[in-house]
């Protein structure tokens, strides 16, 4: 896993050196403009001292293999360096993205796991009935839309778009948060947090509950089964003695994303739903060049993905004894 983050991180800080502008260039021509507007001439507002000065501020004037082990050295300190952008430690930049993005991962990760291993199960039992052609139309509209537009429809109909107004059009919580009580207070954040949330699990939904389906499927046309039913068991003691454990073993794979959940954001759900989270602050890193709070973002990122993959094999040896780590 060590060797795994360090080239992580050695080829995003090599991609960005290829990025162009940065600190630099942003600090520069702000104080340019800020320059401009009291009447100064731009092109002579800053000399080539002081363009030095700001490139030693930020760091810039050292090669970018002495940048990078510079970097390697604060994070071994856990120190992530200093958003260029906010101008406070990259740590509590990112934590501060925490508590709603978490909420959307946890959320919907859990409630994916609890309604589809069910679902595709169900889905399985009653294979090619109405009830799975009925419902597969559903889940595959639900996966072919694209989160954010079916963020905008969900606006439309149902968030006093133009018919119903059952939901708030965005943010997180009402403009008298502070007046409510604490049931108040939690209900209406749920209240906000509907559409959002049915945007996030979209896809994922619709691939988890494919996805048991079609294990358990396979677990179900195996010669074990067929020996099972030959001996009297029941077709529902035989899926759920024997069958249901084998299928889990593919869903084992999808639990590695509960490590990486405290970093879900999409950039476009968070956009049509005016919801500050992680995705709008990767988006807004990248453009504004503050390489502190990406590279600090993708190292995370790395590491809890990392561990996801641990997790995931952990979870195949507690699934199937055929599997050890030995």
């Amino acid at each position: 896993m060590i060797p795994t983050i360090l080239g992580i991180t050695l080829v995003c800080f090599i991609l960005i050196q290829f990025v162009p502008g940065g600190p630099v260039e942003e600090m520069i021509a702000r104080v340019r403009s800020a320059q401009s507007m009291r009447g100064m001439d731009a092109s002579h507002s800053i000399s080539e001292e002081e363009i030095e000065n700001i490139k030693a501020y930020y760091g810039f004037d050292k090669p970018a293999y002495i940048r990078y082990f510079t970097w390697l050295g604060n994070v071994m300190r856990l120190n992530l360096g200093t958003s260029y952008s906010y101008e406070e430690p990259v740590w509590n930049v990112i934590v501060s993205k925490f508590p709603i993005s978490l909420f959307f991962g946890l959320t919907s990760f859990f409630l994916s796991y609890i309604i589809c291993i069910p679902l595709g199960m169900l889905k399985a039992v009653k294979n090619k009935s109405i009830f799975d052609t009925i419902s597969s139309i559903v889940i595959f509209t639900g996966y072919v839309i694209p989160g954010y537009a079916l963020g905008i429809l969900l606006i439309i109909f149902l968030g006093g778009g133009s018919f119903l107004n059952w939901f708030p059009l965005s943010g997180i919580v009402s403009d008298n948060f502070e007046e409510l009580s604490f049931f108040g207070k939690f209900f209406d954040f749920l209240h906000h947090m509907v559409l959002p949330l049915i945007c996030y699990m979209a896809s994922e939904f619709a691939f988890l509950t494919m996805l048991m389906k079609n294990s358990l499927l396979e677990e179900i046309n195996k010669d074990y089964m067929r020996t099972a039913l030959v001996k009297g068991a029941s077709f529902n003691t035989a899926v759920w003695k024997h069958a249901f454990r084998n299928s889990l073993i593919p869903l084992a794979t999808r639990m590695s994303q509960i490590f990486t959940i405290m970093f879900a954001g999409a950039l476009l759900i968070e956009k049509v739903f005016d919801i500050d989270g992680m995705g709008l602050l990767v988006f807004n890193s990248i453009v504004s060049r503050d390489y502190n709070v990406v590279m600090g973002i993708i190292l995370l990122t790395s590491i809890m993905t990392l561990l996801g993959r641990l997790f995931s094999d952990i979870l195949y040896a507690a699934i199937d004894p055929r599997i050890t780590f030995k």
